[in-house]
């Protein structure tokens, strides 16, 4: 499944989520919320995550967040370096499907 999203570039599915973010606090939102944490790329809307999660673990997708992680400062000695922004996605799954990360 091709996904438009600026002209001349097309993202794939497994273009749009970049792999899966297990964390103590991803792995409650799965247990509790019936929702799981991606890292996505940085030009996906939601409606590409949606789509895109959709046809990865064929789950029914309920909702999608998203978040734009500002990159920490990094130092080493005088030389301060800025690390990569990063996108991360939370999307809910419907209450009848699960995704197995494990």
């Amino acid at each position: 499944m091709a996904v438009r999203n600026l002209p001349g570039i097309t993202l794939q599915a497994h273009q749009v989520v970049l792999r899966p973010l297990v964390t103590e606090k991803g792995t409650h939102l799965a247990a509790r919320h019936n929702a799981y944490v991606f890292e996505v790329h940085p030009l996906a809307t939601k409606i590409q995550i949606r789509e895109a999660v959709q046809s990865l673990f064929n789950v029914r997708v309920v909702g999608v967040r998203t978040q734009t992680r500002v990159g920490k400062p990094r130092r080493s000695r005088a030389i301060v370096v800025q690390g990569p922004s990063w996108k991360r996605a939370i999307v809910q799954v419907h209450a009848d499907d699960r995704i197995n990360l494990f």
